[in-house]
C-alpha cells in the first residue's frame, strides 16, 4: 500500500509548479530514477512509516535504480552514497536508506536546505560490475 502512496505521490509532483517532476538517466541496461522535493509533500503518515523528519527546511531525495533488460523491469540494490552542496559550496554527506517494498526498491536521504536555495546533487550509483556511475542534478527548494 505505501508503494501506491509513494508512487502516487510521485506522479502527482507533474503537475505541481515549484517541484520538479521524477527525472530519469539511462545508463547501459539501466534507468535511475530520481526525484528531489520538500518532506512536506509527503502526509505526516507517510512520513512518520519511513521515519522522515516533515519540515519546510528539509528535503528528501528519493533514487530507485531498474535493469530494463528484465522482463519487468525490476528494481535493482545498489550501493549509493552522494554528497550535496549549495551555490556557497557548503557540503553535505548524504546518508541514504534502502527501503524495500514488495519488488520495489528505494533509496531515500534527507537534505536540509532554505528558502529559494539551490542545491547541486552529486550521487555514485553502483550494482556489482554492471553500473557505475555518477548522478548529478540540482534542485531549488522553497520554504512553504
Amino acid at each position: 500500500m505505501l508503494k501506491a502512496i509513494l508512487s502516487a505521490l510521485i506522479l502527482s509532483l507533474a503537475f505541481v509548479g515549484n517541484v520538479s517532476a521524477e527525472q530519469k538517466q539511462k545508463v547501459g541496461n539501466f534507468d535511475i530514477h530520481y526525484v528531489a522535493l520538500s518532506s512536506t509533500f509527503l502526509t505526516p503518515s507517510i512520513a512518520k512509516s519511513y521515519g522522515i523528519k516533515r519540515s519546510s527546511y528539509t528535503g528528501i531525495i528519493n533514487i530507485s535504480v531498474l535493469d530494463t533488460s528484465q522482463e519487468g523491469n525490476p528494481a535493482v540494490p545498489v550501493q549509493i552514497s552522494g554528497v550535496a552542496n549549495n551555490l556557497l559550496d557548503a557540503r553535505i554527506n548524504l546518508k541514504f536508506r534502502e527501503i524495500r517494498e514488495g519488488e520495489a526498491i528505494y533509496y531515500i536521504a534527507e537534505v536540509p536546505y532554505r528558502d529559494d536555495q539551490e542545491i547541486n546533487f552529486n550521487i555514485a550509483v553502483q550494482y556489482a560490475k554492471k553500473l557505475n556511475t555518477q548522478l548529478k542534478f540540482k534542485q531549488k527548494f522553497y520554504v512553504e
